[in-house]
């Protein structure tokens, strides 16, 4: 098997002092040739690893923003499978790159778990995000993602328990997802106190790397989740590029955007001890 790319990556993290940049692109928005263009040049910009979003009828986690871009998917016939292959043809293009599926739990059901994470493994996908899968259901795809070697990645909100968070750490793998603010995601003015008090309560549980999300969108952001975690991700701003763009332009001005975030210098990673 190969060496897990999540671990790697976030080691080789570690190694350089840097914070993680991980970008969240839609799935086939505005279309799938455009979104196999877009994702070696933002890896080229500057991104540590890739969130690919599966599109969804009923994305309870989405802003506006994602809605769009997946309603748009939806209508271009973006379905799971294709995101699955996409992973495998993007694979030697980017033989380091950790690539994961951001996605909700029924496309996997109708699929079926277990034929879903051996297509997955095939196709060299490295871990899975699925908001609308509680813990206490997570077991047979986590159980059938180890078997793959796929990390299940969970997300955790700054309104989860301290015995939410200490079940959550005790089942993941990969790394763990801080939702910033409670609700759905969206670029925000600022990060938020929040997201500070949950990485401190989610360290004392596990020894994982930490990514913060929702609501960063910028520079200022990604400096300060530095001071707090290993990663930031950076998801509704950028698909708001891709949307204001055509499909020509895409790459370019959504690189630009990434070359802007990570200021041309690593940001030094300063969350972890």
């Amino acid at each position: 098997m190969v060496e897990n790319r999540i671990a790697a990556k976030f080691a080789q993290l570690r190694d350089e002092g840097r914070t993680g940049l991980i970008l969240y692109v839609m799935t086939g928005h505005p279309s799938l040739e455009a979104t196999e263009r877009l994702i070696p040049a933002l890896v080229e910009a500057g991104a540590d690893a890739i969130e690919l979003g599966v599109p969804f009828s009923d994305p309870l986690a989405d802003g506006a923003t994602v809605q769009v871009a997946g309603f748009h998917a939806l209508k271009q016939g973006v379905t799971l499978s294709d995101c699955v292959n996409l992973v495998e043809r993007l694979r030697p293009r980017l033989p380091d790159t950790p690539v994961l599926l951001m996605g909700y739990y029924n496309p996997i059901l109708n699929i079926g778990v277990e034929r879903f994470c051996r297509e997955a493994e095939q196709a060299t996908v490295d871990g899975l995000i699925i908001p609308d899968l509680p813990s206490e259901e997570a077991a047979p795809l986590a159980d059938a993602a180890g078997r793959s070697g796929i990390d299940l990645i969970p997300l955790l909100a700054p309104t989860s328990t301290d015995q939410r968070i200490e079940m959550v750490c005790a089942l993941a793998s990969g790394f763990i997802y801080c939702v910033s603010v409670t609700g759905v995601t969206g670029a925000r003015s600022s990060v938020g106190p929040q997201a500070r008090v949950l990485v401190e309560r989610v360290r004392r549980h596990t020894e994982l790397p930490v990514a913060v999300g929702f609501g960063v969108s910028k520079r200022e952001h990604f400096q300060e989740v530095g001071r707090m975690a290993d990663a930031a991700v950076i998801g509704s701003a950028l698909v708001r590029i891709v949307h204001e763009s055509t499909p020509e332009e895409a790459a370019e001005r959504a690189s630009a955007f990434v070359s802007e975030i990570v200021g041309g210098a690593p940001v030094p990673l300063e969350g972890v001890v």
